[in-house]
């Protein structure tokens, strides 16, 4: 609970808002967040408590009707509110001070969370454009020497074609669009697979 609903402020408060008309539990808790625009709302288990305390001094009273129990304040109740008026006078004018506060704290927060953001985003480009500057701007490997083998060097001359189309398809394949960090993860350990593979093979 906020501290300006302290010492049993909220009851006074309460007391305030069924006087502008009979209301269920959840309309005064929907109330009280509007009140301070979001920033803070009483759970039922601050308000219904209090709604009964109040019920039992017969300052509110309620009835029910599907379920729900539907308040409504009593003369006594409204005769309470009209000898704290100069209290209740004084309650307005600490919410609006609370509210001032927390929506400048709020807003203080959402700067920060942004450029948290920003900051991060910003690292993660440029790790992954560095990531892809090392797999992919590599320097070419040396030629390899020209086989007087017919078949096999148009086996190697083949082997070396699908190599540069497949660096180029899966360079062209990154550049596209941003990827998530396990994603590219995966990428890259499918690449060490195939490379294993490979080795093994031609080793």
């Amino acid at each position: 609970m906020t501290a300006v609903f302290s010492h049993g402020r909220l009851r006074l408060y309460l007391l305030k808002l069924l006087d502008d008309g009979p209301k269920h539990g959840y309309e005064l808790i929907r109330l009280l967040e509007d009140r301070f625009l979001g920033l803070y709302a009483p759970s039922a288990g601050t308000i219904y408590p209090r709604l009964q305390r109040l019920e039992a001094e017969g300052l509110v009273s309620h009835t029910a009707a599907g379920g729900r129990k539907t308040y409504d304040i009593t003369d006594a109740g409204r005769a309470e509110l009209h000898q704290r008026a100069g209290e209740l006078t004084e309650l307005e004018s600490d919410i609006a001070a609370s509210v001032a506060d927390l929506s400048s704290l709020a807003g203080e927060i959402r700067s920060e969370v942004r450029g948290s953001v920003r900051d991060l985003k910003r690292e993660l480009s440029e790790a992954t454009r560095q990531t892809r500057r090392a797999r992919w701007e590599a320097p070419a490997a040396p030629p390899r020497p020209t086989s007087t083998a017919g078949p096999q060097a148009a086996l190697l001359d083949e082997l070396d074609q699908r190599l540069a189309a497949f660096t180029a398809e899966v360079g062209r394949l990154v550049r596209a669009r941003q990827f998530s960090e396990t994603q590219l993860s995966t990428a890259i350990r499918l690449l060490d697979g195939a490379l294993d593979g490979l080795r093994r093979l031609l080793r």
